[in-house]
């Protein structure tokens, strides 16, 4: 997996989904340290987790609804749960991904 993230992060497990990630698990949320390659694509697609995250490397061009936005390094952006989105990756990019869930009662 490519990435320009420290050697420790790199021994973490990798996430088993649509794209490559270190995974930190915690306590009802997981950070995701991922890495796109140029040209990567995701479909629309929702979570039931509300997402945050952070460019570190590259940018990602995130739609939701009919609004598009760009993000670069050191933008923020925020996917709220069950909200249907798409993101595309022009050039290689890093992130860290932070996926709350709901706390359990």
């Amino acid at each position: 997996m490519a990435g320009q993230y420290p050697d420790k992060i790199k021994t973490l497990p990798l996430y088993d989904g649509r794209f490559d990630a270190y995974k930190l698990s915690a306590e009802n949320s997981d950070v995701l340290f991922a890495s796109y390659p140029a040209g990567t694509s995701i479909p629309i697609h929702k979570h039931d987790t509300d997402n945050y995250g952070v460019i570190t490397r590259g940018e990602l061009i995130l739609t939701v609804g009919d609004k598009v936005q760009r993000f670069g390094v050191g933008d923020w952006y925020h996917v709220p749960a069950l909200v249907e989105h798409s993101a595309e990756f022009e050039l290689e990019t890093d992130e860290i991904e932070f996926w709350f869930k709901k706390a359990s009662k």
